[in-house]
């Protein structure tokens, strides 16, 4: 198993924990929701990060968790997606890749970035278990959240395991094959 240490993982993927805590930025002045810094990238531990008041509703902090899956997975399909126009189709039998060019590495180099950081944190996760205990008894609908508290937990602790760079490659393929470049 190959492992590199986390900050250069997080220099070399650095996009992605730009759009990651854009995407937590966004939805923080979307609610209304006192920021008291943000740091779109760094080097250390977190890579990024959006200090901010804690929302008054449960529904603006599951929003403010999840919304870097949500921005980085779009995000990523998009860029994968332009890669496979430049990847082309001319004669309809695959990839057409003679003339893979400084644009489509760049295309491939965003697109695996961005969606490398498109799980939320355990942090994230935490902040939806801390809400989802103090309030289940009198909104028990807060109880639907912890199946996603349960996947940020086992993906964060499966990106060990390289998780987060098949969940990019997973979104190639995806865009790939939706954009009728591979039959």
């Amino acid at each position: 198993m190959l492992i590199i240490p986390g900050f250069l993982i997080s220099l070399v993927t650095f996009p992605g924990v730009v759009v990651h805590e854009f995407a937590h930025k966004k939805v923080c002045d979307r609610y209304d929701i006192p920021v008291a810094e943000v740091c779109y990238f760094r080097v250390g531990n977190p890579a990024g990060y959006v200090l901010h008041d804690e929302p008054e509703r449960f529904r603006a902090s599951l929003a403010v968790s999840v919304a870097p899956f949500v921005l980085n997975t779009a995000l990523a399909l998009g860029l994968f997606g332009a890669l496979a126009l430049l990847w082309g189709k001319p004669d309809g039998s695959g990839l057409y890749v003679d003339q893979f060019g400084a644009p489509a590495y760049g295309l491939l180099w965003l697109g695996a970035s961005v969606g490398m950081h498109a799980f939320p944190s355990t942090g994230d996760a935490e902040t939806i278990w801390n809400r989802t205990k103090r309030e289940w008894r009198s909104a028990p609908l807060v109880l639907l959240a912890l199946p996603v508290v349960a996947v940020i937990y086992v993906a964060n602790l499966l990106s060990f395991f390289w998780l987060d760079a098949i969940y990019a490659l997973g979104l190639l393929f995806v865009a790939v094959i939706s954009m009728g470049v591979l039959q």
